[in-house]
């Protein structure tokens, strides 16, 4: 993570500004650095990625992986081997996951649906898949259950959400935006699991994607347990590892009419505004990238760059397994708009008092509720198809003016950070804590 302050390039250039002068600014620009409310963004804080264990520990995926090779012939009379391997199966992206809890005045709550290697070897045979030590990506260590964890894709052509042959325990494959919106922010736990998740998708999409060789088009062969490829083709042998797509997402402020610009694209649900995004090209810095992105949307010049935080997105377009958000305050030079009809729908200027109404009228504890009771529904083997957007309605029962993405997202974290603490001072004192209801 990015652990510095992004100023203008102006002032370093200019010369002739006296060290006072400099030195203030660059304090209240030091003022808007991260300012999180959640204890970490959605699909960070990886528990299973804290710390790699040393390649001699057996927890490492090399030593995992020499234990999987051993085991699978065994199976199903395997002896428990310590440390013992579960698997998280997906399904065209789609974690299994079952549902448990839930009554007149509590949400139902989804876990991951990790299952033996013995399961996993019986779904993937019921596809008419041979299991084998390549099959299954490492994920990580849970040493204090002296577990190891691994991914595995059983995608097949005919698919149905809830998985046979282990009816009894109403597993169900979801879509991980789902599970995002589902999440109990105050839950630990399901943060935990829901950035397991995005780096297990991430991962078994990455490889989907990487079938071949950008060298020479050779077949590529998973080494290191999963962790990265190798072409097959012994004259070329190109290493090909994740690939991590970053992405620059601002918050552009009008300082002196306290003012930000939110952004609409045809994609979006009806009524959300967002920050303005774009991906980062070749040759640029993060900073030439916010301001690029701004200008060539919204004809916007901008000047001081300031960042935020940053968000893996395991969740964008299949041909990205893994986005990069990078977030950032930019503050404004000009201010009329001239939009791209290509890249958005519109861009306004929203004053504050309106962008704070938007956030009191969002109901993000009720579409969270809304999406946990969809899952329990598709883990019963009844879809609902309530759109999530529909929960977004004021206490009176009209549809809200305009409303933001939920505190899933990063954008959310910007936006709430400026309207809360000022466009001069968007940095105060980090929360320990914070409940959907008063986002």
């Amino acid at each position: 993570m990015l652990a510095f302050f992004l100023s203008s390039s102006s002032s370093y250039l200019t010369l002739s500004r006296s060290v006072t002068q400099h030195l203030s600014r660059r304090t209240k620009l030091s003022s808007l650095t991260m300012s999180t409310n959640l204890r970490t963004h959605a699909y960070a804080g990886n528990p299973l990625k804290s710390k790699t264990p040393k390649s001699t520990d057996s927890f490492s995926p090399s030593s995992a992986f020499e234990s999987l090779k051993a085991l699978i012939p065994q199976i199903p009379s395997h002896p428990t081997p310590s440390p013992d391997f579960k698997v998280l199966p997906f399904s065209k992206g789609r974690p299994l996951v079952f549902s448990s809890g839930g009554d007149a005045s509590t949400s139902p709550i989804w876990h991951l649906g990790w299952v033996s290697l013995a399961d996993c070897k019986g779904m993937l045979a019921s596809r008419g898949v041979d299991l084998n030590e390549n099959s299954l990506v490492y994920l990580g260590p849970k040493v204090e259950e002296d577990l190891v964890c691994w991914a595995v894709d059983v995608s097949s052509e005919e698919e149905n959400d809830v998985v046979s042959g282990l009816e009894s325990r109403k597993l169900c494959f979801v879509e991980l935006r789902t599970l995002m919106v589902a999440a109990d922010w105050l839950d630990h736990r399901a943060m935990d699991e829901l950035a397991i998740a995005g780096h297990a998708r991430a991962l078994l999409e990455w490889h989907r994607v990487s079938r071949f060789c950008g060298s020479c088009g050779g077949t590529t062969v998973p080494k290191e347990a999963g962790r990265r490829k190798q072409c097959s083709n012994e004259a070329c042998g190109k290493r090909v590892y994740p690939r991590v797509d970053p992405v620059v997402i601002m918050l552009v402020i009008d300082r002196e009419n306290d003012r930000a610009l939110l952004s609409r694209q045809s994609r979006y649900v009806p009524r959300m505004w967002s920050c303005l995004a774009g991906f980062i090209e070749p040759g640029e810095s993060l900073e030439e990238a916010v301001r690029r992105e701004t200008w060539e949307e919204t004809g916007i010049e901008v000047g001081d760059v300031v960042y935020h935080s940053s968000q893996p997105w395991p969740v964008g377009p299949s041909s990205m397994p893994c986005q990069l958000m990078l977030g950032f305050f930019a503050f404004a030079k000009t201010l009329d708009i001239n939009v791209d009809k290509e890249e958005l729908e519109d861009a306004q200027w929203h004053s504050r008092e309106d962008v704070k109404k938007a956030l009191a009228f969002a109901e993000y504890r009720k579409a969270q509720r809304t999406a946990a009771s969809k899952i329990e529904q598709i883990c019963k083997g009844v879809e609902r198809s309530q759109s999530l957007s529909t929960d977004f309605n004021l206490e009176s029962g009209e549809l809200a003016p305009m409303f933001i993405p939920g505190p899933f997202a990063i954008a959310h974290h910007l936006i709430s950070t400026w309207v809360d603490q000022g466009s001069g001072n968007v940095h105060s004192k980090p929360q320990a804590g914070v409940s959907l209801s008063s986002l």
